[in-house]
């Protein structure tokens, strides 16, 4: 069985607006929605977890009465950080299938609305070959490394350098275990988490216009993105 963990735990602070990032409208549905739809219909059929604050339960199912959302979803609590916000989401699917070592877990953005379901599934393809996988994009800008105290910077290769996106996906036993560790400021990802546990991740190329929603600026870019034909995934790794 493949499950897929929904993140959605931001305020939308940098945002400018009381009205939490995830439940923003983008083309007729909150950005939550769309993400959700994408794994929906992806070819893995992961059983999906939405992962919000309890504070925002209520409203959740308002839009999604208002919005006549039916995609099947079960609903787990936030933590205070986005790293216990999956763990809650790893302990909801523990509930349910104590034994993940068959099982492959999505872990994903809720304000990543553009994700398209060919990418998740070359990513579940790819992390059943090698247990983590996560969608990166190669830097297309220079890059400088600075030093530790501020005082130098340094070029470096941006053949070398990814960005991160999500899904990132992992075998379930692998991904239960990294998060059986403490919380660290290193774990800006679920990949960063699985690696320090000792597992090497496999990259799988990325798409531009699966932009995570921060700023105004970005929900507007994601609006005109969305008008963009999909085309065909892309299944290289590295």
């Amino acid at each position: 069985m493949n499950y897929a963990i929904i993140v959605g735990g931001g305020m939308g602070t940098r945002m400018g607006t009381d009205i939490p990032k995830q439940f923003l409208v983008l083309k007729g549905l909150p950005v939550i929605m769309h993400a959700i739809q994408a794994f929906y219909r992806c070819q893995h059929a992961p059983e999906i977890i939405v992962v919000i604050p309890s504070a925002q339960h209520q409203q959740w199912r308002e839009l999604c009465e208002k919005y006549n959302f039916q995609v099947p979803c079960r609903l787990v609590n936030g933590g205070n950080s986005r790293f216990e916000s999956v763990r809650n989401g790893l302990t909801a699917i523990k509930a349910i299938r104590p034994n993940l070592a068959q099982s492959l877990i999505a872990v994903h953005d809720a304000v990543r609305p553009l994700i398209r379901p060919d990418l998740i599934d070359a990513t579940f393809h790819e992390a059943n070959h090698t247990g983590a996988a996560a969608l990166a994009l190669q830097s297309t800008n220079s890059v400088r490394l600075k030093s530790a105290n501020g005082l130098k910077n340094n070029a470096f290769p941006r053949q070398q350098v990814y960005l991160m996106q999500t899904p990132q996906i992992f075998r379930g036993d692998i991904l239960a275990a990294s998060y059986e560790q403490a919380s660290g400021d290193l774990f800006t990802d679920d990949a960063s988490v699985v690696e320090k546990n000792g597992h090497p991740i496999t990259l799988v190329n990325g798409d531009t216009r699966n932009l995570k929603i921060t700023f105004p600026e970005d929900l507007l870019i994601a609006a005109l993105l969305s008008e963009v034909n999909s085309g065909g995934a892309s299944d290289n790794t590295q």
